[in-house]
């Protein structure tokens, strides 16, 4: 029974991987049809939260959670929405306005290596040497991608948007897990709270700065679409994996995006991939790949010794 329920775990988490990466092809979508990037995005996360809302107000357990906030509490959970929502999520809706969904995924890529770096810098613990490998190996697999050194035009401006995103990813990261091991709130509560707040101000931010464009039903359907399905529902069903799964296992699973992701732009966004940036690809996959493990593997030790 174990076997089964660990198996459908596995299956559920994969089913999640695929949903968010199909989000990168129905982003380029929207953006290809005049969606404004920023308003886009903050449509689809304050959305979002208005359908996590009601499991929150209706179950009294999380009734009694967001009453006792404190305003600490409410102060990180203010950045930790800025930082994941109206930073890194406004910044990849910007950026995929300019690159390829496979190179901004492949760069995103790099966020588990600046968790590594700032991780030991702020517990002055180092990486380990497999983790430095990995490093390297993840840098190599950069530069293997982007060789020869030429831009097509417009995506300087979408690489230096990418490196924002990059950063304010790594950062929402790193105070995502403090918020989410100290405060004691439920993963439902910190990502809805966190998720109304930046996705209200990317929407006053979008809806002040570039407008809302001309909306038909299909991008409607489109923003539906991924606040419902690929975030609300997503989201509840990834955090049902992770009582099964081990940090480990979800690491690898979540690994799997990239490559995913890369199949679906080739497959329905006409980008394809040459042998040189697929080996690219790889050699980035395994890199972090290996950063994480080894950041983690330490931990999952010590819990089940």
């Amino acid at each position: 029974m174990t076997s089964r329920s660990h198996i459908k775990a596995v299956l559920q988490a994969l089913f999640v991987t695929l949903l968010w990466s199909t989000s990168w092809v129905l982003v380029k979508i929207g953006l290809k049809a005049s969606l404004p990037a920023i308003t886009f995005a903050g449509l689809r996360y304050f959305i979002a939260f208005l359908c996590l809302l009601p499991f929150i107000l209706l179950n009294p357990a999380q009734r009694k959670g967001l009453r006792g906030l404190s305003r600490a509490a409410w102060g990180q959970l203010a950045l930790l929405g800025l930082l994941f929502y109206t930073l890194t999520q406004g910044a990849q809706f910007a950026a995929l306005a300019f690159l390829p969904a496979a190179t901004l995924s492949l760069l995103l890529n790099f966020s588990p290596i600046f968790i590594a770096l700032a991780s030991g810098l702020l517990k002055d613990e180092s990486p380990s040497l497999i983790q430095w490998g990995g490093i390297l190996l993840t840098t190599a697999g950069a530069v293997v991608y982007f060789l020869p050194l030429t831009l097509p035009a417009g995506q300087g401006i979408g690489l230096w948007i990418a490196l924002i995103c990059v950063l304010a990813n790594s950062a929402s990261s790193l105070l995502g897990r403090r918020v989410n091991h100290q405060s004691g709130l439920s993963p439902i509560l910190v990502t809805a709270i966190s998720m109304g707040i930046g996705g209200l101000l990317l929407l006053m931010i979008g809806a002040t700065t570039q407008g809302f464009g001309k909306l038909d039903l299909t991008q409607w359907l489109i923003i539906a679409w991924l606040a419902l399905v690929n975030t609300a529902v997503a989201f509840t069903l990834w955090n049902n994996t992770l009582k099964t799964l081990t940090a480990v296992e979800s690491s690898i699973l979540n690994g799997t995006m990239l490559p995913q992701i890369a199949l679906l732009a080739w497959l329905f966004l006409d980008e394809p991939l040459s042998a040189r940036q697929i080996l690219g690809i790889l050699l980035v996959g395994i890199g972090t790949l290996i950063v994480q493990l080894w950041r983690q593997l330490p931990a999952v030790a010590r819990s089940t010794s």
